[in-house]
């Protein structure tokens, strides 16, 4: 059995979206097993320095954009650097992708945060509605009505909750993190030490 990955991440981050497919192969190449963990940077960011995007100062805002344009090209995947449906609340999606892994286990909640992901960035979808949430896990093979019940539950939204605060316990300041071993690596662009962790005894 590999090594324990607990992943803090929005469902709504551009960041997010160009290391999941990623950080998924990754940690299934090494066996790791990832505790997938959606969390309310909208939470995290008052306490931690940060700033939603658009409180962010001009020239931080266009270099986000110039950032991201330079990874989709490298990595080739492929991103609408101002998609239709953003900024959109996560909160719904990311209960949602809770409610898979209550359901289904990381394998499952990685499949849907990968499509939900791809859904803003690439497809120009809304997943801050239900249906179109609906449609994702039905795509992924999953049971809509059921999670869509599931989402809207005290346990889901307890857990949501309980990942943000932990998150926040935890000195977890932006999406994605990847925490290991107690070690923290921020960012889609820290994946090589993410997997140099991984493949460490």
């Amino acid at each position: 059995m590999g090594k324990t990955v607990d992943y803090y991440f929005s469902p709504i981050s551009p960041w997010t979206y160009l290391g999941h497919a990623r950080f998924a192969d990754m940690a299934k190449r090494h066996g790791a097993l990832v505790n997938v963990k959606p969390t309310d940077f909208g939470k995290v960011f008052p306490i931690s320095g940060g700033l939603p995007l658009p409180k962010r100062a001009p020239q931080r805002q266009a270099y986000r954009l110039v950032e991201l344009k330079r990874f989709s090209a490298h990595l080739k995947i492929p991103l609408n650097l101002q998609p239709k449906f953003f900024p959109a609340p996560g909160d719904l999606a990311a209960q949602t992708i809770i409610a898979a892994g209550k359901a289904g286990g990381s394998d499952a909640a990685m499949r849907l945060a990968g499509a939900v992901q791809r859904a803003c960035w690439a497809e120009e979808r809304n997943i801050a509605d239900a249906d179109t949430l609906g449609a994702l896990c039905t795509e992924q093979g999953m049971d809509a009505a059921a999670l869509a019940a599931a989402a809207q539950s005290d346990a889901v939204k307890a857990a949501y909750a309980a990942y943000t605060q932990e998150a926040i316990e935890r000195n977890v300041f932006g999406a994605p993190s990847y925490v290991i071993d107690g070690e923290i690596f921020w960012g889609q662009d820290r994946l090589e030490f993410v997997e140099r962790a991984l493949a460490s005894k």
